[in-house]
């Protein structure tokens, strides 16, 4: 059981930080660029695809403390990994409520500028890719 935990708290954070990277930084942005896409829909797929993935990312984030909590691995895997988890939390807590709010309003129809929230959001994954790619590093076999 403490060898598939070991390989638990290494695989499942690079796991989790190609979902970060294929949806945040690549699926996100190239969505606006598709051909036919609206404002209106794209922000419809957005919440879908990113609810998804927020919920994912939490499941990940309760395996991995469940795990690390078997092994009981050095304090630079436990820093990393509630880095990881504190960003998520923030990003699920404080940052997506104004984003959904703000959605809502949209895809009722108002006409508004571009959140600010959004450049929390984005800034609050850069920084998670760095925790879940030193979360990797220091738990690596």
């Amino acid at each position: 059981m403490n060898t598939v935990a070991q390989h638990v708290v290494w695989f499942l954070p690079l796991l989790w930080l190609g979902m970060v990277l294929a949806i945040s930084f690549v699926e996100a942005p190239l969505k606006f660029r598709a051909p036919g896409i609206t404002v209106p829909l794209g922000l419809g797929i957005g919440r879908l695809v990113f609810r998804a993935l927020n919920s994912i990312e939490a499941v990940l984030a309760v395996l991995l403390v469940l795990a690390a909590s078997i092994v009981i691995p050095d304090t630079a895997v436990w820093l990393w990994l509630g880095a990881a988890v504190m960003l998520l939390a923030v990003q699920i807590l404080v940052v997506r409520p104004p984003l959904t709010r703000r959605s809502d309003r949209v895809l009722a129809g108002e006409d508004l500028p571009r959140s600010h929230a959004h450049y929390w959001y984005i800034g609050l994954e850069v920084v998670k890719v760095v925790a879940l790619l030193g979360l990797a590093i220091a738990a690596a076999p």
